[in-house]
């Protein structure tokens, strides 16, 4: 073995034992309920109504469903811990893997929405970001913490059903688009209305 190959391996090694060393210091939340409210963001109303809500779709479907709300994600990304938090739970029945989980982490204005492979084919990660910037997002940033669980968790059930009707969403190329179009427009009108103005007849004197 080179020294080149050598010193790759032992980089890699190295960042996968720094990566091990990472997780080993995260303190995953139990699985004490549907819903795990770290974060303190939900009322005892709304706890009692999602659990009520997913409790009633496992019994029916027997997927499991669950709500984390975290103050931080420990250094993690929220990929990489509802990833992990998945394993930790162990949502889903076994040999389905038919769970998914809803994480909100509020004070690093995390979203995610976490989806076992028995349920991939039907809650895929495009209906997951639309449930996110449309029937969630909105609910938080008018400071509706409570609607925007509610409404996150009917939307996946309503998914997994293939109930669910995607909303459009509007993002940011597609507003510069309208603004331009916008501004050509109004330069095309004012070209018209200069042309139609210098091209009038002048009025005669009598």
């Amino acid at each position: 073995m080179n020294s080149r190959r050598l010193v790759a391996l032992t980089l890699a090694l190295t960042a996968l034992l720094c990566a091990l060393g990472a997780l080993a210091d995260v303190q995953f939340p139990p699985l004490s309920g549907r819903v795990v409210d770290r974060a303190g963001l939900l009322s005892p109303q709304t706890e009692y109504k999602l659990t009520e809500l997913m409790q009633q779709h496992e019994k029916t479907t027997s997927n499991q469903l669950a709500v984390v709300t975290l103050p931080d994600l420990q250094g993690l990304t929220i990929e990489e811990y509802g990833y992990q938090l998945g394993r930790e739970w162990k949502l889903g029945q076994k040999g389905k893997d038919n769970g998914a989980l809803l994480i909100v982490a509020p004070n690093e204005r995390k979203l995610r929405i976490e989806v076992g492979y028995g349920l991939e084919g039907v809650l895929t990660d495009a209906l997951s970001a639309n449930i996110i910037h449309t029937k969630i997002l909105p609910r938080f940033k008018a400071g509706d913490f409570d609607g925007g669980v509610t409404a996150g968790v009917q939307s996946m059930i309503a998914a997994i059903g293939d109930e669910y009707v995607a909303e459009p969403t509007e993002t940011g190329g597609d507003r510069r688009l309208a603004l331009l179009v916008g501004l050509f427009l109004l330069l095309v009108m004012l070209q018209l209305f200069g042309a139609s103005v210098l091209g009038a007849p002048a009025g005669s004197r009598g």
